[in-house]
Order: structure tokens, then C-alpha cells, then sequence
């Protein structure tokens, strides 16, 4: 099977499935109020699905790979930031765990898309 958009990838729509998630828990009043940290936690979770996309449309595996492994640290960074947010109060322990579940499930894929893009043999140029 050959995939043709990043929208076909199962990793992108989970980390796009964590954006949506993390808008919603960050629109909870009392975590909306601090702004830096909203910011923060929205940047690092669009940062998943944006790197997702932008490795995939370079010229080669490479690449690809490159920004994989930093949609994947970016993974971690919500991770870390969830625990913030339950520490603080911000989301409950179900919120916070169905967050910990996505990246969970997003730095495995990611690990073996990754590891798929490496046995693969080469593509592209970069």
C-alpha cells in the first residue's frame, strides 16, 4: 500500500486526535487563565502532527525520519506537560491519562514508522 497524503498516516491522525484533546482541556477556565503554559502545551501537541506532516512531504527518508524524531520529543514535551497541568489541578486524572494513552500510543508508531523508513532501503535524495 502506498500512502500518498500525510492524512493517510495513522500516526498523524493521533497526534491530530492529541491536538484536539489538549485544545479542549486547555479551554477548562482554570487552566485557560494561564496563558504561557496554554500556549505551551498547544504548541508542543500541534507540534506532533505538524512535524508528522512537514517530514513527509520532504524529498526522502532522511528527512522524514529527522522530523519524526522530533514529533516524537515533541510527543514527550505533552507527556511532561500533562503531568504539569494534573499537578496543578488544571485537568482531572482521567483527563490526564487519556493524554499520557495518545502519547503513549504516538511514541510507539512514531518508533516504528520510523524503524520501517530505516529497513526500507532509501528514498529520495535527503
Amino acid at each position: 500500500m502506498t500512502i500518498k497524503n500525510f492524512e493517510e498516516l495513522e500516526v498523524w491522525q493521533i497526534a491530530r486526535d492529541l491536538c484536539v484533546l489538549v485544545r479542549r482541556l486547555t479551554r477548562n477556565p482554570e487552566f485557560s487563565k494561564d496563558f504561557r503554559f496554554c500556549s505551551q502545551i498547544n504548541s508542543s501537541s500541534g507540534s506532533v502532527m505538524d512535524n508528522i506532516a512537514e517530514g513527509f512531504e520532504r524529498d526522502g527518508n532522511k528527512e522524514f525520519i529527522q522530523f519524526l524524531y522530533v514529533a516524537k520529543a515533541s510527543s514527550a514535551e505533552t507527556r511532561s506537560q500533562s503531568y504539569r497541568a494534573h499537578d496543578a489541578g488544571f485537568i482531572s486524572l482521567e483527563e490526564h491519562l487519556e493524554v499520557l494513552k495518545k502519547t503513549e500510543s504516538l511514541k510507539y508508531k512514531i518508533q516504528g514508522l520510523i524503524q520501517t523508513l530505516k529497513n526500507s532501503g532509501g528514498k529520495g535524495y535527503k
